[in-house]
């Protein structure tokens, strides 16, 4: 049975497909999600609050996709001269002590990894970004939507609509596998200018202007 997958953060770290080019077999389908975006959450954090030396980043090591993103924002570090730090995020009251135990020395920000345990905790974690006044950069707009500063990631939507392309064709007879997997091609910044003004954040015009949304 053909099928056309979403939501596949590595596709082929996780053994679904052969190679993105040519998945082979019944599967084919749309990333949301690439590591390469990793690096633009540090750099939008320094964008944003230029003071930044040091960034906690939120991840959940259990999973491939967290361990791949810590390594790509690790990789861009020494570029942007900002200090990187794990938390692990898979339960409460660890992120507490760890967030606080961070916001304990100056300039600090944090960045907020993909994971399904940074969307359980994404309230909490909007909370602190906000009580120990950490700029923080998130993957997905409705933590921006709930009070958190800033997000930088794929339009889903747009993903979704490309899929339908893609079923029209298998439809029409086209093999799956012969379809490449295809990686966003257009992403979102959503900024909160409520959020960045309780935070003491004064935005560059620069940066408001090419944003996709600014919520007020």
């Amino acid at each position: 049975m053909p099928s056309v997958f979403a939501m596949v953060p590595d596709p082929v770290g996780s053994g679904f497909v052969k190679s993105l080019s040519r998945p082979g077999g019944n599967t084919t389908g749309f990333m949301m999600f690439e590591y390469s975006l990793c690096a633009k959450w540090l750099e939008l954090l320094k964008e944003i609050a230029p003071f930044v030396t040091r960034a906690a980043v939120l991840w959940d090591p259990n999973l491939t996709a967290g361990i791949g993103q810590f390594a790509i924002i690790q990789s861009a570090a020494s570029s942007v001269r900002v200090e990187v730090s794990p938390v692990n995020i898979n339960d409460a009251a660890e992120i507490e002590s760890a967030v606080a135990a961070f916001a304990s020395s100056a300039n600090g920000g944090l960045i907020s990894t993909a994971s399904a345990q940074s969307l359980i905790h994404r309230d909490l974690i909007i909370t602190l970004a906000v009580q120990y006044k950490l700029p923080t950069v998130y993957q997905e707009r409705s933590y921006v939507a709930a009070g958190g500063l800033t997000s930088y990631g794929p339009k889903f939507l747009n993903q979704f609509r490309r899929a339908a392309g893609y079923v029209d064709r298998i439809l029409k007879g086209e093999k799956p596998g012969d379809l490449p997997v295809q990686a966003p091609t257009k992403y979102d910044l959503v900024i909160n200018l409520k959020t960045a003004k309780a935070l003491g954040l004064t935005l560059p015009p620069s940066l408001l202007a090419r944003a996709d949304e600014v919520i007020e």
